[in-house]
């Protein structure tokens, strides 16, 4: 099956896409008709499904992915996609990696790191804690993005910005020597995991009603409240690690209910910080070339980074 960034002008495709959106609408002769943005791993490409039946309004949902028919036409500037017919493709039979872009490291390489990370805490109760509670969220830790559209928002984008920080604090721990290492590491790994249930999905990722509701650190606290209690867990280390996962946004305009008050969880939020601006520079930086400006970058108030030229 051809991929979006092999689609030629002319030619009649039938291939499997995820539909990112469709919206319905009415022409001058009252005809129902879809305008659906489509993608795969190589891009995206707007299309349209005339003459809509009740079927094509229930198979066309974001989200969902659908083996299509049609044909490759260019219009104005751009290739677009003439829908003749689609069928929704089964969830197991689907292979997310083919849809959205995976993590630049392969995804068992980061399931092994951090299962070396979780095995090098030395505290019982704290890596009693957290093994528990990556047991029971583990695929959906191993799948989902870190965020719906802000960084590493890929998927697997959790696993990788989870690792990435661990990696981190293990080089500050090793540095600062009078830092809970276990403290540290377990609130890293912990922090976001309770995205796993503010967002849901499967290829398209939005927020739960308990995500918008209550959110992902007020989720997670309760898990770890309820994991500590499930095993018998009375001192003072589950309480640590709500407060890292309480503070790591590190400011109350940020998110956070209350403030880093613990070496360990200011360094979570200091950890946390750079690992997601990096992800989203080198993401405005990806398609700029050597010598030229990125475009506004939202969460970094507006700049414009440069790339520099390469010697």
């Amino acid at each position: 099956m051809k991929t979006i960034s092999e689609f030629v002008d002319g030619e009649r495709i039938t291939t499997q896409l995820m539909v990112v959106s469709a919206l319905k609408g009415v022409t001058n002769n009252g005809l129902s008709y879809l305008t659906i943005d489509l993608r795969d791993a190589s891009g995206t490409i707007n299309g349209k499904k005339w003459e809509v039946s009740a079927y094509d309004e229930e198979t066309f949902q974001a989200g969902t992915v659908v083996e299509v028919t049609g044909d490759v036409i260019f219009y104005k500037t751009s290739l677009q996609l003439k829908i003749l017919s689609a069928k929704k493709v089964d969830e197991d039979e689907i292979d997310l990696m083919k849809f959205v872009k995976g993590p630049p490291v392969e995804k068992e390489i980061l399931i092994d790191r951090l299962n070396e990370h979780i095995a090098s805490i030395k505290d019982k109760e704290c890596r009693a804690i957290v093994t528990s509670i990556v047991e029971e969220h583990a695929k959906k830790i191993f799948d989902y993005p870190a965020a719906v559209s802000i960084h590493h928002e890929f998927a697997s984008g959790l696993l990788f910005h989870t690792v990435s920080m661990a990696d981190i604090a293990k080089l500050l721990a090793d540095y600062y020597k009078d830092i809970d290492r276990d403290i540290l590491l377990g609130g890293v790994i912990l922090h976001d995991v309770g995205k796993t249930i503010e967002f849901e999905g499967s290829v398209v990722y939005k927020y739960s009603v308990e995500g918008k509701l209550i959110g992902h650190i007020s989720i997670m606290v309760a898990v770890i409240r309820e994991t500590a209690k499930k095993l018998g867990i009375t001192s003072e280390i589950p309480l640590l690690l709500e407060h890292m996962v309480l503070s790591h946004h590190g400011e109350y305009e940020f998110g956070s209910p209350v403030l880093p008050l613990t070496k360990e969880a200011i360094l979570l939020n200091y950890i946390d910080n750079i690992d997601s601006k990096m992800a989203i520079i080198n993401k405005a930086l990806e398609d700029v070339k050597p010598g030229e400006f990125s475009q506004k970058i939202f969460a970094l108030d507006g700049r414009t980074l440069y790339k520099p030229k390469k010697n």
